[in-house]
């Protein structure tokens, strides 16, 4: 095990009853919008540059207070005066471009209607660096919030198609979401019985309790999976109403998990932790009956099953092993996702220093999340480096923020604010973390890049999970400034990483982040 630097005692326990939905927001789709011509971001800025920019801000903001009269109506004691609202009335009365904005924008839809024309002919979905196979078909989640195991599905399957010369072809996501369902189960009820010493009031234990098996994960959380179930293809363990229609099992399972965990807390408190094992076990085997009967059974990770199939030739044929075998066979070796790890770009925290999450992760016992925090740029290369290997990178996102998704672009100029609605954003990556206004929401695929005539990305090819409606048939585009402001993570296998940062990995001794932290949001 690692030794960790502990960052949580720098956060002092609170009531929860002074939160308002803290946990939720980092796990719900922000949909936020904004517009940009395609063109590579300039590098990215050092600690020293990043803090004169945040200084500058506040120096500005200080300016604009210094400059604000008090003749104007006002409340003394901060409430809203109702003198102010025929303030602005009367002085917003002759602005006749306030005027149009207010009669087109209020009978038409807002995103729409303020979308750049010059951001859509911009981003253009042309890339000169590309994976050279591109599997099919798009998928779709559907109404759940399994992003990141089909991100992980996607990129497994390339090298599958290519192996046995198939067509369309998916891996079972529903396999893997049952796993993930059931461990997590494990997962929480056993941290209620780890921290049962604490007050239920705890921010702790309250967090935990909001949503201990929801749909989002992360990389370290698959490969947990691929390691202890292996994997099977999507014919063998199909999808099921509840694997893509997830929110009502959802909700009946954590309200019952809920109840699980208070009297697992009672038991621990009263006769100790070996008997509240005992009706751990009995509860989780409650769940896995709920779950096989709404989303059926599995199989086994050593139970053999038959898949008989035809190849792009018409040519029928049939393998047959445990879903263990299958990913050894198949995937283990063509992409290590074993051997892949998340590089973050993170700038409130210190780069070059590994960082995990407190009680953040699916199967109890093995890999935690863990991430290697360095600049942007130093992603972009990685991804880069990969895509000329011939491998598709899973990377993660705060995928709301100024995304035209009839288009598939995610642009930073898709959407003009400040001339539509007088609205001005100005907060940087790390304000906007520390914030709550931005995290992880979504994992997908990044399957080519664009490079200018220097070798700098200017734009990314994006296999989402969405279907194939939007975009480019399902595939979208995303600019090098939007990556720089709202893309978190990529998944590189160890082999594509620049050396410095692979033994910032294999050097353990990570910083130990709150489990309420962003970095903890699940994609």
């Amino acid at each position: 095990m690692w030794a960790a630097t502990d960052k949580r005692s720098e956060l002092a326990e609170f009531s929860p009853l002074s939160l308002h939905h803290h946990s939720d927001m980092f796990s719900l789709i922000r949909y936020a919008m904004g517009s940009s011509q395609s063109a590579a971001a300039t590098p990215s800025a050092s600690a020293s540059e990043k803090a004169a920019v945040e200084q500058r801000a506040v120096e500005s903001l200080a300016q604009r207070v210094a400059s604000l009269g008090v003749d104007g109506p006002m409340s003394a004691d901060g409430s809203l005066s109702l003198d102010a609202l025929k303030s602005w009335d009367e002085s917003t009365k002759d602005d006749d471009k306030l005027k149009l904005a207010r009669t087109i924008l209020a009978k038409s839809d807002l995103k729409s209607t303020i979308c750049s024309p010059k951001v859509v002919v911009s981003d253009a979905h042309i890339f000169n660096l590309t994976v050279p196979f591109e599997a099919g078909p798009v998928t779709n989640q559907k109404s759940s919030g399994r992003c990141w195991l089909f991100a992980t599905t996607n990129v497994l399957r390339n090298h599958i198609i290519q192996q046995l010369n198939l067509g369309d072809f998916q891996l079972s996501q529903s396999y893997l979401f049952f796993a993930d369902k059931l461990e997590k189960a494990n997962y929480y009820l056993e941290l209620s019985i780890q921290h049962a010493s604490k007050p239920i009031e705890s921010r702790l234990v309250w967090h935990l309790a909001q949503a201990p098996i929801n749909d989002g994960g992360q990389w370290d959380m698959a490969r947990n999976l691929l390691e202890r179930y292996g994997i099977v293809p999507q014919a063998v363990f199909p999808e099921s109403y509840s694997s893509s229609n997830s929110g009502g099992l959802n909700n009946i399972l954590t309200s019952r998990l809920r109840e699980m965990a208070l009297q697992l807390r009672e038991l621990t408190n009263g006769v100790g932790v070996m008997r509240a094992r005992a009706m751990k076990e009995e509860f989780v085997a409650e769940i896995w009956k709920a779950m096989s009967t709404a989303m059926g059974v599995p199989p086994r990770p050593d139970e053999k099953f038959v898949w008989d199939y035809k190849d792009k030739d018409g040519k029928v044929k049939s393998w047959e092993g445990t879903p263990k075998d299958f990913y050894k066979a198949f995937t283990s070796k063509q992409y290590p996702a074993l051997e892949a790890f998340s590089l973050i770009n993170d700038p409130r925290n210190e780069y070059n220093q590994l960082y995990t999450v407190e009680a953040l992760g699916n199967v109890w016992g093995m890999r935690g999340v863990t991430y290697v925090n360095t600049e942007s740029k130093r992603l972009k290369e990685a991804i880069v480096t990969c895509i000329k290997a011939g491998q598709p990178v899973f990377f993660g996102c705060d995928v709301g923020k100024f995304l035209d998704s009839p288009h598939g672009i995610m642009d930073v100029d898709a959407y003009d604010f400040k001339n539509a609605l007088s609205l001005n954003y100005t907060m940087t990556k790390a304000q906007r973390l520390r914030t709550g206004d931005s995290a992880m929401t979504h994992a997908m695929v990044i399957s080519g890049v664009h490079l200018d005539k220097a070798g700098n990305p200017v734009r990314y090819r994006i296999e989402n999970s969405w279907g194939d409606v939007n975009g480019d048939k399902g595939y979208y585009v995303m600019t090098d400034r939007w990556f720089d402001e709202y893309v978190f993570q990529v998944v590189i296998p160890r082999q594509l990483v620049s050396r410095d940062l692979v033994k910032v990995l294999d050097g353990g001794n990570p910083v130990v982040l709150p489990a309420w932290d962003p970095m903890g949001a699940l994609a």
